[in-house]
């Protein structure tokens, strides 16, 4: 039965790898600071998910709280990994020290929309 979690945890740490590195080529070849941002928080929550969760399937034939702290952290991960970058991605739009990179179509920002919505309705 350990060679069971053995193939689990060793997929899963397989998987997080490629995600790994699927999300650094992703932050080294997207073109502005946001679909990086986007790449790279994907990335490391997917790779970083399924590297400790591999990690704790792993180690369950030697204690099984491993496996419950790697579960612990994991959703530490879901939840703080998305909501971080979110945090980032609004900081940098609202300094406007990274403007987005648009096509000709200048209604693609949608927030902006949103933006000047709000700056109205709080200057009445």
């Amino acid at each position: 039965m350990n060679t069971v979690y053995d193939i689990i945890g060793a997929v899963l740490i397989l998987v997080g790898s490629i995600f790994l590195f699927l999300g650094g080529l992703g932050i080294f070849r997207m073109p502005d600071v946001y679909n990086r941002l986007q790449a790279g928080t994907k990335a490391t929550t997917l790779g970083g998910m399924s590297t400790i969760l591999g990690v704790g399937f792993l180690m369950v034939d030697t204690y099984w709280g491993w496996l419950v702290k790697a579960i612990i952290i994991v959703m530490f991960i879901a939840f703080s990994n998305p909501i971080s970058s979110h945090a980032l991605a609004r900081a940098m739009y609202k300094r406007k020290r990274y403007p987005l990179i648009t096509s000709d179509d200048e209604n693609m920002d949608a927030y902006r929309e949103v933006d000047e919505n709000k700056k109205k309705e709080e200057a009445l």
